[in-house]
């Protein structure tokens, strides 16, 4: 039903500020009555971080920040839902405006800040979800102001941990400085160290993923991964919204600060996520995220190396019928090809894509 009504709405959504629409969706989604997800075509199933995705096609994180609506959201037909960022104390964010839509390039940027209700409200949330189907996650990040952000991430793993399939140890969002500071090699080494001691106290089933920049260096995504293997990180993220501006943004916003996500972002990440492939292999399971809006785009994310894909900002363009429509045309990929399953496909291309995506 969602999906035919979102032609209708979205002109009226589109007049909207963005942040006021995406809190008036949020909150619709949150009020409506549960309902199970499609079933999935079994060829799209996906087994790794020793769990079994019933379709590869996430939701990235930022769309549900407070973990409202996680479980409409896997109505919708995602295969998971991560939720968050979230952070210890609750924070305001950045001040409005902060999210700018460039409907011209399918892209948007926003520079929100981290803003958060704070770990105590996600966590009782996610604990009054505790034994419903479906595979959520949860991105974590630090206080602006901490003093000791190691901690804060430390925090939040104590408090997630068991409640959730997976956590996002987030050292790459833009919009808080020093953040990606984080992604040093030493400084990284500490915090995955002391953020996989912590799982491993509270909730050893729940894996720990990295989500990584798009703007580092090879020099930088060496060192990333082989920190990620050493200190047993389940997966690597890759990747999260850019501060790179192409020349061929058209959009009336392009000027402004913030992280920039979509069409835009799709080369760039896909680049990164194909050399990432080149480094680990099988042996740690990547996400692609960045620009995932068709089955096509998806497809590509796979041949570069995810096993997993993810996507948000296209839904502000094409609305929740797009997930179906990846899916539907993953399964038509997968008949051409003859294929009984997705996994011949996750990095069969890596070299090729990391030269030319």
């Amino acid at each position: 039903m969602l999906d035919a009504v979102f032609p209708l709405v979205r002109p009226l959504l589109h007049a909207l500020d963005p942040e006021t629409a995406h809190t008036l969706t949020l909150g619709s989604l949150a009020r409506l009555p549960l309902r199970d997800p499609p079933a999935d075509d079994p060829r799209l199933c996906v087994t790794v971080m020793s769990r079994a995705f019933p379709n590869p096609v996430g939701l990235a994180a930022g769309f549900d920040k407070g973990a409202q609506a996680p479980d409409a959201l896997l109505g919708l037909g995602f295969g998971f839902v991560e939720v968050g960022g979230v952070v210890p104390r609750p924070q305001p964010g950045n001040p409005r405006p902060r999210v700018f839509r460039l409907p011209e390039d399918g892209a948007v940027i926003n520079r929100f800040g981290l803003n958060s209700e704070g770990l105590a409200v996600v966590r009782a949330r996610l604990e009054a979800r505790r034994g419903r189907p479906g595979l959520v996650g949860v991105n974590i990040g630090a206080n602006k102001e901490a003093t000791d952000r190691l901690a804060d991430y430390v925090a939040c793993t104590r408090a997630l941990a068991g409640l959730v399939d997976f956590i996002t140890v987030n050292v790459s969002s833009p919009n808080t400085p020093g953040l990606r500071d984080l992604q040093g090699e030493a400084f990284l080494d500490d915090l995955l160290a002391r953020v996989v001691a912590a799982r491993d106290e509270t909730g050893p089933g729940t894996a720990v993923l990295l989500k990584i920049a798009p703007d580092i260096g090879l020099d930088g995504l060496d060192a990333m991964t082989a920190t990620a293997r050493r200190r047993g990180v389940d997966a690597l993220v890759v990747s999260n919204t850019t501060v790179a501006r192409p020349a061929s943004l058209r959009g009336a916003a392009k000027a402004e600060t913030g992280g920039l996500s979509g069409r835009p972002l799709f080369s760039p990440a896909t680049r990164l996520l194909a050399e990432a492939y080149l480094r680990v292999g099988t042996a740690l399971p990547l996400i692609g995220v960045g620009g995932v809006d068709s089955a096509e785009a998806a497809w590509t994310k796979i041949r570069a190396g995810a096993s997993l894909v993810q996507l948000y900002s296209a839904l502000v363009y094409a609305g929740p019928g797009l997930v179906r429509d990846i899916k539907a045309g993953l399964v038509e990929r997968m008949e051409r090809e003859g294929l009984r399953s997705l996994a011949g496909v996750v990095g069969r291309d890596a070299a090729e894509l990391a030269k030319s995506a």
